[in-house]
């Protein structure tokens, strides 16, 4: 249609013209996403680009060590899409819109240097993201004023100029990258040189046991060859031997059973007859120890009656003895009672020794009853 305008998706269409007189209103229309109309000759339509675009930096920056850097580095930006920032950015780029990535690059070459110049040179290396993020703080406030966003800032290279400073740096980490590098690749060899050992001592195993399998195989056709021509002959041995084996179990059964019969037969009763021998010499032994002990009570008894009854005969002789002997009784009856009393003790004591005498052995008898020690003390007592 006559007059009317769209922009492309990636661009801002600003209409000038017109009045404007609103409190906050920006000097131009701005439509993005769709069309509008647009009166000839009274309205003048710019387009302004909404894409991303870059800038590249390369730039020469001095450490906090005062080690000098060629930093490179790439920036990624756009026009805002609100519309302060499109109108900011079609004040100041409208007319030359390449100028946008050559300001971009200045304000990131002040701020990129003025971040390397407070690091080292340790921590520009090892710490990118850090310098990159410091970068783009610092710079985002003065994009913000030229309606520009960043989209990323990456370091591409940092480079000492041909000083060696980074190199020296990175000696260490080589060498022990390097010396890793070695162990690994040691390691590697010596895993290899073992897999080639275990594949060879595996080869060598699986043709042993194949030697094997096939002696054990040769080893059991032999065998049972063998065995087939000797079945004849083995069968019959085997018979002989069994034959063998039971005559010698009935030898021995016979053998049993006869040992058994001359037990019964001869050991048994001899036993018994010794057993009756011993029971019989017990008894007669005992018989006699009783009839001893019975004699021996027998004769003490005898000799007790005897001495008993000989004791008036050996107090008479002692009174005759007295008889002839002059005594004068002093004190009449009783002196004669204490003279009779003394008689009759010496009876007594006579009659004690006797028994005494009774315990020892028997040397000889007397009248059959009478040992001879007591005659003779019977004797004595008779003539004293």
């Amino acid at each position: 249609m006559f007059g009317y305008r769209v922009p492309a998706p990636d661009e801002a269409m600003l209409i000038s013209g017109g009045k404007r007189s609103g409190v906050g209103e920006t000097p131009f229309r701005v439509v993005t996403g769709h069309g509008a109309f647009v009166m000839p000759f009274f309205r003048k339509v710019r387009f302004l680009t909404l894409s991303m675009a870059e800038s590249e930096v390369s730039e020469t920056c001095v450490t906090k060590q005062a080690i000098t850097l060629n930093v490179r580095a790439v920036i990624a930006f756009k026009v805002g899409n609100d519309t302060e920032s499109i109108v900011n950015a079609g004040q100041r780029f409208l007319s030359d819109q390449g100028q946008m990535s050559v300001l971009t690059g200045r304000i990131f070459a002040g701020h990129l240097r003025s971040i390397i110049g407070s690091m080292t040179v340790e921590e520009i290396v090892t710490e990118r993201q850090k310098l990159a993020t410091e970068v783009l703080d610092g710079s985002a406030a003065e994009m913000a004023k030229i309606g520009l966003t960043i989209d990323s800032l990456q370091i591409q290279s940092i480079d000492d100029m041909k000083l060696g400073y980074i190199a020296a740096m990175a000696a260490p980490h080589n060498a022990a990258i390097q010396r890793e590098a070695q162990i690994a690749q040691a390691r590697a060899d010596q895993a290899s040189a073992e897999a080639a050992q275990e594949s060879q001592r595996r080869q060598a195993e699986y043709a042993r046991q194949t030697s094997v399998v096939q002696a054990q195989y040769k080893a059991e056709v032999d065998k049972a060859q063998a065995e087939a021509a000797q079945a004849g002959p083995l069968a019959q041995a085997t018979a002989q031997r069994e034959v063998i084996h039971a005559r010698t179990e009935l030898a021995q059964r016979e053998a049993l059973l006869r040992q058994q019969q001359l037990v019964a037969e001869i050991v048994k009763p001899a036993e018994a007859q010794a057993e009756q021998v011993r029971v019989m010499a017990r008894a007669d032994a005992e018989a006699m120890e009783v009839k001893a002990a019975a004699a021996a009570s027998h004769d003490r008894v005898a000799l007790d009656r005897l001495v008993i009854e000989q004791l008036p005969q050996i107090v008479r002789e002692a009174a005759q003895g007295l008889s002839g002997a002059h005594v004068t009784v002093l004190n009449g009856s009783d002196g004669l009672g204490e003279i009779a009393a003394g008689l009759v003790g010496q009876g007594m004591a006579i009659l004690e020794s006797v028994k005494k005498g009774i315990s020892q052995p028997i040397v000889g008898r007397s009248n059959g009853l009478v040992p001879a020690t007591v005659t003779q003390d019977n004797n004595h007592a008779a003539t004293g």
